[in-house]
């Protein structure tokens, strides 16, 4: 009997998702949604068990026949994954439980596995960017959960190799599975739907795009950002769009001017999903030098929608990025101020990495990411 024969004679199993993070609006919300939807998509095969915490999120997969959902309750996250959760697996008898956030249940009566959006707070030069009672949280909790999990799914080879740097696992423990844009993110050529988007953010005519959230650990490099547009203002009509919830904040916080390229700088506030292909498409470049990311989704959303991208040589980004983009360093605003104009007044250069990154873009899938993620899955029953 072949290997394949064995795999498709083997018994269903039971995996339980661990799926708090579900409603989120960041990147692992994001993630933990479209990662439940392609599996479940293409995996009829075993049962799932759907553990949510909030009651609200009850039928919304009622429709598949190989589907269990339950709502477990618990008074704090904490209770949750290490209480409420190993008694939901032992009522349910899951063979797995898999959590698309950075915990484990340690009491869990099955295997467990966890996906790692990061590993920069047991790194020192990369944990400078994050509040010191985050890392010191982080750097006591992290190493239990990952030496409890059966499994672990990393987002990129950064955050391996940062695991295996930090601590002492197994090399066949840490699988690498990239992740990527949703499926309607592409250049959007309905001019009434860019229209009505670009009426809905009042946005300009001419733009560059940038996305972030309100925080002061530096990650998303806005300082730098800011400087670089104040040098590069007036050369061309483009405005700086800054998009993302209560990035409004930024104008007191950085002392930006009402006049001046600081007037010529806009915050349309959180943009959906469904609209950031639109946004993607009106916009004549994408910034993002970020001082830190372990996989940035937006890059690989503005390479799906035909947009060229400025963003930094370093870390997942580099990774990511690789030939489709302008690469700078993202401490130096005066490179980043020239590669905004080089992108913006070189033809050649923008049609190269419109084309490679529509080229590269194809690496990166949530199907491919499902598919990858239950091989893993499936591993550890066979």
């Amino acid at each position: 009997m072949t290997a394949g024969n064995q795999q498709r004679r083997a018994p269903p199993i039971r995996i339980g998702l661990m799926l708090r993070s579900l409603d989120e609006r960041g990147g692992i919300g994001v993630y933990t949604r479209y990662l439940t939807q392609e599996l479940l998509a293409r995996d009829r095969r075993n049962h799932y068990c759907l553990f949510y915490r909030s009651p609200s999120n009850l039928g919304r997969f009622s429709d598949r026949d190989n589907v269990t959902e339950r709502v477990v309750r618990a008074p704090n996250v904490f209770l949750w994954d290490q209480a409420a959760i190993p008694y939901a697996c032992w009522r349910e008898k899951v063979d797995i439980v898999f959590h698309p956030k950075f915990t484990v249940p340690l009491l869990a009566p099955a295997k467990t596995g966890m996906v790692l959006h990061g590993a920069d707070w047991l790194i020192p030069e990369q944990a400078r960017f994050y509040p010191a009672l985050n890392v010191a949280f982080m750097r006591l909790l992290l190493p239990i959960y990952c030496r409890r999990a059966t499994v672990l799914v990393s987002v990129s080879k950064l955050t391996t190799q940062n695991l295996h740097r930090a601590l002492s696992l197994p090399p066949d423990k840490v699988h690498t599975v990239y992740f990527g844009p949703a499926r309607h993110f592409r250049r959007v050529k309905d001019a009434a739907r860019v229209r009505q988007v670009k009426e809905r953010y009042d946005l300009p005519e001419r733009f560059i795009l940038t996305l972030s959230k309100p925080g002061g650990d530096g990650r998303k490099n806005m300082g730098t950002i800011f400087e670089a547009y104040r040098r590069y203002h007036g050369k061309t009509p483009h405005k700086l769009v800054v998009g993302g919830r209560d990035c409004e904040a930024f104008r007191e916080s950085y002392g930006l001017p009402f006049d001046g390229y600081g007037g010529d700088v806009t915050f349309p506030g959180w943009i959906d999903q469904e609209d950031l292909p639109a946004v993607y498409t009106l916009a004549d470049l994408f910034l993002y030098p970020s001082n830190l990311e372990a996989f940035p989704i937006p890059v690989t959303e503005a390479m799906a929608c035909g947009t060229p991208i400025v963003t930094s040589d370093a870390n997942g980004l580099r990774e990511i990025a690789g030939d489709a983009a302008l690469l700078v360093d993202p401490a130096d605003a005066e490179a980043i101020c020239r590669g905004i104009g080089r992108v913006l007044s070189e033809p050649g250069l923008r049609e190269r990495l419109v084309a490679r990154g529509l080229a590269r873009s194809k690496r990166f899938s949530w199907d491919r990411c499902a598919r990858e993620t239950l091989d893993i899955l499936e591993s550890l029953a066979r």
